[in-house]
């Protein structure tokens, strides 16, 4: 397993929606088109809501995509590859 600390997000994109009286967060990396959903308070300010956001997508891209690790890409056996073929 790979530790969510080890995921390097290079850019981030956030969108912040206002649902009464919190925030609906979107952080996406658009390296790997991953998204992660979170609700917060905004008394909390935008730095913090960006950083757990930001750690909420290390960790669910950690569980997803294990071969992404630092900022080399490797590949994942898909269609026609046997893990084998794979170095």
């Amino acid at each position: 397993m790979v530790e969510p600390r080890n995921v390097r997000l290079h850019e981030v994109l956030y969108e912040f929606v206002s649902v009464g009286r919190y925030l609906r967060v979107n952080a996406i990396d658009p390296r790997t088109g991953i998204e992660v959903t979170m609700i917060a308070d905004p008394r909390y300010g935008e730095t913090l809501i960006k950083r757990l956001a930001a750690r909420k997508l290390a960790y669910v891209i950690s569980k997803r995509r294990p071969g992404l690790v630092g900022s080399r890409r490797q590949p994942v056996a898909g269609r026609g590859q046997s893990k084998d073929e794979i170095t």
